[in-house]
């Protein structure tokens, strides 16, 4: 459990009771968060899907739907399965599902029970075959998605989307539920709005009930610019929901509206070395915080991280050997995996219960 008992419940971190390093998610802030993305989707008339793959974990997934969620989207039939055992009852697999193992669980899943609710995207006719093979007695729900160039899937040209929904109507076995998109990967405001645009065009030439779009860069443009009586727009943003101290800081759309996200993350680690002067060895590293979008950011305005290693972190700053260092990460979706379970603290560090992870 990396340094967590479960008899731990009500301790201070820092009174003898953990072993670092140790990361943290501080409720307060996750509880704000969880607030925050349920009021301005709905707010904008939205329905919410939060991404759990960022997280995986059962505590934050009851938490999402409490909060009204319509339902939590993963990105493979493995985390459909893990989310499903979390009690979830809808669930929007935000990628082509071609894994024949995976396809067979769903339509088991359909066919015992009525009330689950299992969409996936498709974004070719070969997609569309390997579902159909698959389906049981309930046809498999489908977004045909909209991808853009240079970006990950989807149709590249509209007509090939309008074609692919007509073959998808055409299909047993299959049910075109609407239509997707991701814009996370696009760079401004401006190119969100061309390609939002063109997801609106395919939403009202196909009459879709349903428009999915993702991400956890963009969302402002999308409330202002998906406004639509006839189709539910359905947000999958998912960092969100712990925010961070770098990528997401950056990057947050609450940058350019009103509102607000904290940073749930702290890790904190022992200094094991001071080799040089103001040089320090932080005995934690790429096992223990994400260095993948932005290296742990120190809570210290004095100290900077210079590069992160397996085990060690080095740092430039005064520091003494044995001294505990905070730090805030970058990226939630690289932090959640390294840990099995993570204490939720309150404000003054006492463990008021844990956030387990099934990666």
């Amino acid at each position: 459990m990396k340094g967590i008992r479960s008899e731990c419940l009500g301790e201070g971190v820092f009174g003898g009771a953990f072993t670092f390093p140790l990361m943290v998610v501080k409720r307060a802030a996750l509880e704000h968060n969880v607030a925050t993305m349920a009021a301005f989707t709905r707010d904008h008339g939205m329905l919410f899907a939060p991404h759990a793959k960022t997280h995986m974990s059962p505590e934050i997934a009851r938490m999402q739907l409490d909060a009204g969620a319509w339902g939590l989207t993963v990105a493979t039939p493995s985390q459909a399965m893990t989310v499903r055992g979390f009690g979830v009852s809808r669930i929007m697999v935000a990628n082509q599902v071609v894994d024949p193992a995976g396809l067979s669980w769903a339509a088991a899943e359909l066919d015992a029970d009525p009330s689950f609710e299992f969409v996936s995207f498709v974004d070719s006719r070969a997609g569309v075959d390997l579902l159909a093979g698959h389906a049981g007695t309930r046809p498999f729900q489908v977004l045909v998605e909209m991808g853009h160039h240079g970006g990950r899937a989807g149709c590249r040209k509209l007509d090939d989307l309008l074609d692919l929904a007509a073959y998808v109507r055409a299909t047993d076995g299959v049910e075109l539920a609407g239509v997707a998109g991701y814009e996370g990967a696009l760079k401004t405001a401006d190119e969100v709005r061309k390609y939002l645009a063109i997801l609106q065009n395919a939403v009202e030439y196909l009459r879709a009930p349903m428009l999915s779009v993702g991400g956890s860069q963009w969302f402002d443009v999308i409330g202002r610019e998906l406004v639509t009586a006839q189709t539910a727009i359905v947000l999958r943003a998912g960092a969100y929901v712990t925010h961070d101290d770098g990528y997401y800081r950056e990057r947050t759309p609450f940058n350019r509206v009103e509102g607000s996200l904290e940073p749930a993350f702290e890790i904190w680690a022992h200094v094991l070395s001071t080799p040089e002067p103001d040089l320090a060895i932080i005995g934690m590293g790429k096992r223990d915080a994400p260095y993948d979008e932005g290296l742990p950011v120190p809570r210290r305005p004095d100290l900077t991280v210079v590069k992160m290693q397996d085990q060690h972190t080095v740092v430039q700053g005064a520091l003494k050997v044995g001294e505990l260092v905070a730090f805030g990460i970058s990226h939630p979706c690289t932090a959640f995996d390294k840990w099995r379970v993570l204490p939720l603290v309150d404000d003054d560090y006492t463990v008021v219960g844990t956030v387990n992870t099934h990666f």
